[in-house]
């Protein structure tokens, strides 16, 4: 179970971690620099069709069951990317890599919907530390694996990856089964859908961790969408980008795991209060020793608080999902669509404000840290009270 929900997760990760290496590929071929557009605008859409398509996977699979919708997005998925692939222009490609976000909301929410499913309270958090973990392997390899294809192959054929891992996912899953019971399964109605809303703003446990995970989201998609600018422009390390990126997942994957264990002993809300402590305090030293060096400290130190806050982010953000899922059984589905939405849409749009702003230091990366991580540690406060 836990391989089949790491692998869905992975797919979900592959539209935009393998891209990251064609990023050069795609500016000569758009004419991008000339127009005035980064590259990041391929995962923006790809990001906004998935925070779209989350409500109405989770809507859909409280009604259907889980394995109906969850075949429907990969089926979507792999059509997009092939469509992506064959794009002819940066237009055709932005509209093919919206709908690939779409596909790809289906595992994206319902990795999470099948976890509570099966489990609840701290072994659904250990259940989702472990598949989480395992799902980081994505960014860890799949950059590896894109700079391979593209020694052989082209951006298009990256792309081509996409499909043929969808067509392993959607037999994974018709062999996996289904998950949900009858019994819990919900008629498509507005006012079940504000029920859950309504569900999520009376629960306070929810309600704030849904908050305190949107803001650490937020945090993890400034990496994303910065990391190569900065070290490829402001560190003029363009040549190893994919092992800095990697080396970052790997430290995720072992904060992960390693909170899978401390869990166990100590409680999935002290874990949480203790991984939002972390961020806030390597923040603070990060930006004060970036702050010294006029915004352009040597690689080492940034990346090491890279390294330190990713983790935490990672670490914060499975506890926070299993927290506000906990009591909201009978309506997971719509309310990991919830807090998906909020993660991605609301997320990724505070995130882009702070990409905006890195140019020439990777201070604002910092400050944004701590804009993000300081009402981040406040709301996981109230939700583990």
């Amino acid at each position: 179970m836990v391989a089949f929900l790491a692998f869905i997760g992975v797919l979900m990760a592959f539209g935009i971690d393998a891209a990251l290496p064609a990023f050069d590929e795609l500016r000569a071929e758009f004419d991008l620099d000339a127009r005035g557009i980064s590259a990041a605008v391929t995962g923006t859409t790809y990001f906004a069709g998935m925070a779209i398509g989350q409500l109405l996977c989770g809507v859909l699979a409280d009604r259907f069951g889980r394995r109906p919708i969850l075949v429907a997005g990969l089926a979507l998925y792999a059509v997009a990317a092939a469509a992506s692939a064959a794009a002819p222009t940066l237009e055709t490609l932005l509209i093919a890599r919206f709908i690939w976000g779409l596909g790809a909301s289906a595992p994206s929410v319902l990795r999470f919907a099948i976890a509570r499913d099966l489990y609840s309270g701290d072994r659904m958090a250990r259940v989702v530390s472990i598949f989480m973990a395992v799902f980081l392997i994505g960014p860890i390899l799949v950059p590896f694996v894109g700079e391979g294809i593209l020694a052989v192959g082209s951006w298009r054929t990256v792309f081509v990856g996409g499909v043929l891992l969808s067509v392993v996912a959607i037999g994974w899953t018709i062999r996996f089964g289904e998950t949900m019971e009858v019994a819990n399964r919900r008629p498509i109605e507005l006012a079940s859908f504000g029920e859950a809303f309504g569900a999520v703003a009376r629960t306070p446990q929810t309600l704030w961790a849904l908050i305190g995970s949107t803001l650490f989201t937020a945090q993890f998609f400034v990496w994303l969408g910065s990391a190569e600018p900065a070290i490829s422009g402001i560190f003029d390390r363009d040549d190893q980008f994919t092992l800095f990126f990697g080396l970052s997942g790997a430290g995720m994957a072992v904060a992960l795991l390693a909170n899978n264990r401390l869990i166990d002993h100590f409680g999935i809300r002290r874990m949480l209060r203790t991984a939002s402590i972390v961020h806030v305090a390597a923040s603070l030293i990060g930006l004060g020793v970036v702050l010294s060096a006029d915004g352009v400290p040597s690689i080492w130190p940034w990346f090491a608080w890279a390294v330190v806050v990713n983790a935490m982010t990672m670490v914060a953000g499975p506890m926070s999902s299993a927290l506000a899922l906990e009591p909201m059984e009978a309506k997971a589905g719509t309310v990991s669509a919830i807090l998906g939405l909020s993660q991605l849409g609301v997320g990724a749009l505070f995130a882009a404000v702070v990409d905006a702003q890195v140019d020439t230091t990777v201070t604002p990366m910092l400050v944004g840290a701590l804009l993000f991580g300081v009402p981040g540690l406040v709301a996981l406060r109230l939700a583990t009270r």
